[in-house]
């Protein structure tokens, strides 16, 4: 790797070949964040437009964004397996395949179900794309360069999100809903042509069999949790789907347990998580998921709903989150050669909770926009050095074996965070006003109802950013227990 030249340090023509190659590698694993960012971040913004387009009920619009959610998680340690037998080449870039050709399809949707069939073949090649992308950049990276990977690669997602909601924004004043996933479709043919001609073959793993049914079980008890939210938040706690949705999550939890112990290659298998510190990263990754994955799409909806701010103004003004995980992401990878990965998730974390503590004191209808702004910025830069060291931490922690299926499942801990932050945030909000009012919020026409209506939208605001708030804090507790070296 190094050679001595009269008393200095060189770098071999190897090292430097494997360096412009795992920089190759770290455009086009980029792209597929970008992609995936750009997706969910537009329709953050535009579910609105969306929504009145198609004359969705709440429990609908909910759907829109929580269906192409639940499938990602629920099929990411699946796909993760899937490319250890058949090639993490192929399976990435039939992802992208998968993703371009269905954002093709959602824009030519005839009712809001066919739409929200589309976002689960997105879904499942979005999982493709997720479920290898960070096992593909840390193949590729020499150990003490990956934090620099790691970051450019974290913050092309700041990037995404930087500039969907601005897009989604325009795109819903402009060129109509189509093209919120239309836009799409150039950039995953560029993506997959890319990846193509950048990526090299990796030698296959062994054969070994998928937990099929430890996968279903797993997705179910997903469903019937967030249709369970999604009712509790549309039509209340009394409602009977809720009822019995929350009767059959607490059924399928012990049957997960049981079935998992007994599978040969289980889809959740804590032995893979490689310990205590890993094991505590996963959880303080979790809560992170939690508390921000939400942030930009009930940002959106208060400038919208509460405030009275077309699509394009509101995405505007959620631009500090993104702007802020673009600016943090980057330092924090330059930082990693100096500073520990433990310390970027502490700090990171504990950014995260400040901002959200700023927008639950602060959030208002005439709260002057300085003062969201400045929340959304420091939550966003809390984010984006938090993932940019804990993906860090724990990538280097974990074992060398079936690396697809461990990092599988690693993005499922954070995408189930992921799942149920939109889920409880929008049953949070819309519980805050009750079912007659809530088609007003998802349709961001509420302002222009009574002052009282707004207020209680106010409530619910509130609410939802402390329950943020106390799940930020949760792992910002959880970063700092999982200290490397301690027992």
């Amino acid at each position: 790797m190094y050679v001595i030249v009269e008393g200095m340090v060189a770098v071999s023509p190897e090292y430097r070949s494997r360096l412009r190659y795992a920089w190759r590698v770290c455009s086009v694993t980029s792209l597929g964040l970008v992609l995936i960012g750009i997706a969910g971040s537009t329709l953050n913004v535009a579910l609105p437009a969306v929504v009145r387009h198609f004359d969705a009920d709440p429990f609908q619009s909910g759907w829109i964004l929580l269906s192409f959610l639940l499938v990602n998680t629920a099929s990411l340690v699946f796909f993760g397996r899937v490319a250890d037998l058949l090639g993490r080449r192929e399976v990435y870039l039939a992802g992208f395949a998968l993703f371009t050709v269905a954002s093709l399809l959602a824009g030519l949707s005839p009712d809001v179900w066919f739409l929200v069939a589309m976002r689960v073949v997105q879904a499942a090649g979005a999982a493709m794309i997720l479920a290898n992308g960070t096992v593909i950049i840390t193949d590729a990276f020499p150990p003490e360069r990956l934090s620099q990977g790691m970051g450019v690669y974290i913050g092309t997602l700041s990037v995404a999100q930087l500039a969907g909601p601005t897009i989604g924004g325009l795109i819903a004043e402009t060129a109509g809903w189509q093209w919120i996933f239309w836009v799409n479709v150039p950039a995953g043919l560029v993506a997959l042509v890319w990846g193509a001609i950048t990526l090299r073959k990796v030698p296959k793993a062994p054969k070994e069999p998928v937990d099929a049914l430890g996968n279903a079980l797993v997705f179910a008890a997903l469903s019937a949790l967030l249709i369970t939210l999604s009712e509790t938040g549309s039509r209340g706690l009394s409602s009977p789907v809720a009822i019995a949705g929350a009767a059959v999550f607490a059924a399928l939890v012990p049957l997960i347990v049981l079935v998992e112990r007994r599978a040969s290659h289980p889809v959740l298998d804590a032995r893979l998580i490689g310990g205590r510190m890993p094991a505590l990263a996963n959880l303080a990754s979790f809560c992170n998921a939690l508390a921000r994955a939400s942030l930009i799409l009930i940002a959106a909806l208060y400038f919208q709903a509460a405030r009275g701010e077309d699509a394009f103004t509101a995405g505007l003004s959620v631009l500090p989150v993104p702007v802020g995980m673009a600016l943090a992401s980057p330092v924090a990878g330059a930082l990693g050669r100096r500073v520990s990965p433990y310390a970027l998730s502490v700090g990171g974390s504990l950014l995260s909770a400040a901002g959200l503590g700023v927008l639950l004191l602060a959030v208002g209808p005439r709260t002057p926009y300085w003062v969201v702004g400045v929340g959304l910025f420091v939550a966003g830069c809390g984010s984006g050095t938090f993932l940019t060291g804990n993906t860090t931490q724990v990538m280097r922690a974990l074992p060398g074996g079936g690396l697809g299926v461990v990092n599988g499942l690693r993005l499922m801990v954070m995408n189930v965070g992921i799942v149920l932050s939109v889920g409880l945030s929008l049953s949070v909000l819309a519980a805050s006003v009750g079912p007659k009012l809530g088609a007003q919020v998802y349709a961001g026409t509420l302002s222009t109802l009574s002052p009282v209506a707004v207020e209680q939208l106010m409530d619910g605001f509130r609410r939802t950013y402390a329950v943020l708030c106390a799940v930020a804090l949760a792992g910002a507790v959880l970063a700092v227990l999982a200290r490397p070296g301690r027992r």
